[in-house]
C-alpha cells in the first residue's frame, strides 16, 4: 500500500493572509506556549551582521525556557507567523526590506515586497494567530518638542488585547507624556520587578509603572483579570535593562540632545527618524547604547517565555 503523507496540523481560526510556520503550528495545537517577536528591530534597529546574531539569539532564549518563538515578518507578500533559519537570514542581510505597521501590512502584502514589522503590526498578527504574549526591545511612544508624533504602537495597545515585553519606551521619547498616553487608553503598566518605568538603555526613568510583579505567575493573573473583564486593551510588561550594561540617564540624555539636532539639521522626520537617532546614539556613547540594546532584548524574551508558559 502507498504510505500516506501526513502534514503538520492547523491550528483552528487562522485567517487565509497568515501562514504559520509548522513548527509553530504544530506548538499551537498541542496547546504548548508561543511567544510573538517583532522583526523591525532586525531590518531597521541594528546593525549588521549583529542583526541577524541576535535574532538567532533571541529565539534561542525563547526555546531555552520552553516556548516556541515566532518571529513576524512579511516575505514576498506573505504574512509569516514564525519564519525558518533561511528566511530569518535573508530578513537580516537584504538591504530593502520595508518597515511595516499596521498600516503598511495590505500595501506591502499587495505589492509582493518584504520587511520587517513593528510592535503595531507584530500585535494585529499575532493575535491574528491566536498569541498574546510579543517581546521586544523598546515600543514607540510619544516624541519630545511639538511635533505631534504619536507611534502607532500605542493606539494598538489601546485597542488589541496583547501583552507585550519590553524595557519601556524608546530613550528618544517624552516618556511622561508616553505613560500618560498609556494611563489614558487604559493600558497597564506593568513593572517587572520594579515600581519604577525603564527608560530603555537606562534601568529607571524615575516614572512610577502602575503596577508591580515579582513574578511569571502574577503577571498571568493580572492579564487573565483584565482581559476576563472584557477590557479590551493590550497590556505592558516592562523589565529594565540588565544592570551590567545599563548606561546613565545622564549619558543617553547628552548623546540625545546632539543625535536630535543632527536630525532636525538633515531634516529627517518621520519613520526614519528612530533608526537614525538609535544609530547615533551608539556611535556617541561609543556603542554602550548597542551593547545595551543586545542584552536587553533576549532578556525579554526569555522573560516573554516565562509569562507565556504561566498564561498557557
Amino acid at each position: 500500500m502507498p504510505r500516506l503523507k501526513v502534514s503538520k496540523p492547523i491550528p483552528r481560526g487562522i485567517p487565509s493572509w497568515l501562514h504559520v510556520h509548522p513548527d509553530v503550528a504544530a506548538a499551537m495545537v498541542a496547546g504548548e506556549p508561543v511567544v510573538a517577536l517583532e522583526s523591525a528591530v532586525i531590518t531597521h534597529g541594528l546593525p549588521r551582521p549583529v542583526n541577524i546574531e541576535l535574532a538567532r539569539r533571541v529565539e534561542a532564549e525563547v526555546i531555552s525556557v520552553g516556548a516556541s518563538p515566532a518571529t513576524v515578518a512579511l516575505l514576498s507578500g506573505q504574512v509569516h507567523f514564525g519564519i525558518s533559519r533561511e528566511e530569518l537570514e535573508r530578513l537580516a542581510i537584504e538591504t530593502k526590506m520595508c518597515k511595516i505597521s499596521r498600516r503598511d501590512l495590505g500595501v506591502v502584502s499587495a505589492k509582493s515586497q518584504s520587511g520587517g514589522t513593528t510592535v503595531a503590526a507584530t500585535m494585529y498578527v499575532s493575535y491574528a494567530a491566536g498569541v498574546q504574549v510579543l517581546a521586544t526591545g523598546g515600543i514607540g511612544g510619544v516624541h519630545r518638542g511639538k511635533t505631534g508624533d504619536v507611534s502607532a504602537d500605542l493606539l494598538e495597545l489601546a485597542r488589541t488585547p496583547v501583552a507585550v515585553v519590553c524595557s519601556g519606551a524608546k530613550a528618544i521619547l517624552d516618556l511622561p507624556r508616553t505613560l500618560e498616553w498609556l494611563e489614558t487608553a487604559g493600558v497597564p503598566v506593568i513593572g517587572w520587578k520594579t515600581d519604577e518605568f525603564p527608560a530603555f538603555f537606562s534601568r529607571g526613568s524615575g516614572l512610577p509603572v502602575s503596577t508591580r510583579a515579582d513574578t511569571a505567575a502574577e503577571v498571568a493573573a493580572i492579564l487573565s483579570s483584565h482581559w476576563g473583564m472584557g477590557l479590551g486593551s493590550g497590556a505592558l510588561i516592562c523589565i529594565p535593562c540588565p544592570e551590567n550594561v545599563s548606561v546613565p540617564n545622564e549619558i543617553v540624555e547628552k548623546a540625545l540632545v546632539q543625535s536630535e539636532a543632527e536630525a532636525q539639521a538633515s531634516g529627517i522626520t518621520g519613520q526614519n527618524l528612530t533608526p537614525f537617532l538609535l544609530s547615533r546614539l551608539a556611535d556617541l556613547t561609543g556603542g554602550a547604547t548597542l551593547q545595551a540594546n543586545l542584552a536587553l532584548l533576549p532578556n525579554n524574551a526569555c522573560v516573554a517565555a516565562a509569562i507565556a508558559q504561566a498564561i498557557t
